[in-house]
């Protein structure tokens, strides 16, 4: 099993990654910087690449290990499941990071940090970046495949029939670092950023309102996890979160399951069902 690992960085697609890094920084403080061809954002405790290609795609997910013995038990787990892996070089992680697709063809990357996080600034809003969801054709087979490597899963989404619609999975304490929703054709769905707690959302929403970047949806709690979150577009038309209060769990936790109606994606109201 997995424990000790974080989401740290997401790389996106993008038809204009300069336009798109400018409006992060805008937003989420911090700088950026373009190096090859791709720009590099990096603020307190959250990271973004922005690369030349479709909108709304994820080109890689990182995630940090935070000592060497988690990354060995990432490794390790790869190994039991015969996952094929790389040595990728990445902005953020020693040479040893590992790297590999799951059967949908999304990139993600593992490794320790080579380097310490900015320092946060007083005039900058905390938030976290903490999980990424992928949307897939064929859900269960993502899902049987990231508890192979290690996840393990928090929570289950099924409709009537048993099938199922969503899947959360956590690689650390917190309820999940990565989801995976039953779409129609995979993709990306979101990136989230975790706040302190629910005065957060009310920051937020107002430094939205201030740039007039209007809520999509939200504000609302989700059933799985148990977080309030609110959700925006950005300039490419990506889904982005804003959560507080996520669920911790323990190591012993039994996978939870839920109905696949609004009331289990937000107790407070509508939904988006992706599916």
């Amino acid at each position: 099993m997995i424990t000790g690992v974080r989401l740290h960085a997401v790389h996106l697609g993008s038809p204009d990654p300069r336009a798109l890094a400018s409006f992060y920084v805008d937003l989420f403080g911090g700088a950026a910087e373009e190096s090859d061809g791709t720009w590099i954002y990096s603020g307190p405790e959250r990271h973004l690449l922005f690369s030349k290609g479709e909108p709304r795609t994820l080109i890689a997910a990182h995630y940090a290990a935070e000592d060497a013995p988690a990354l060995a038990e990432v490794r390790e787990c790869l190994r039991r499941a015969a996952v094929q892996v790389d040595s990728p070089e990445t902005t953020w992680f020693e040479p040893d990071g590992i790297g590999f697709r799951d059967p949908d063809g999304n990139q993600m990357l593992f490794g320790a940090l080579s380097k310490s996080e900015p320092s946060a600034q007083q005039d900058l809003l905390p938030a976290r970046l903490q999980h990424v969801v992928v949307g897939s054709a064929d859900a269960e087979r993502l899902s049987i495949f990231y508890q192979a490597i290690g996840f393990t899963i928090s929570d289950r989404v099924a409709d009537d029939a048993g099938t199922l619609r969503a899947c959360f999975l956590r690689s650390d304490s917190e309820h999940h670092s990565f989801a995976v929703f039953q779409t129609p054709h995979n993709r990306l769905d979101h990136h989230c950023y975790e706040l302190r707690d629910w005065n957060g959302i009310r920051d937020w929403g107002d430094r939205l309102a201030a740039r007039r970047i209007p809520v999509k949806w939200g504000p609302g709690r989700h059933g799985p996890g148990n977080n309030l979150f609110l959700f925006f577009h950005d300039p490419d038309g990506n889904w982005v979160e804003v959560s507080a209060e996520l669920e911790v769990v323990g190591d012993n936790r039994a996978a939870g399951h839920w109905p696949h109606e609004e009331r289990t994606l937000n107790t407070w109201g509508t939904a988006f069902l992706r599916s």
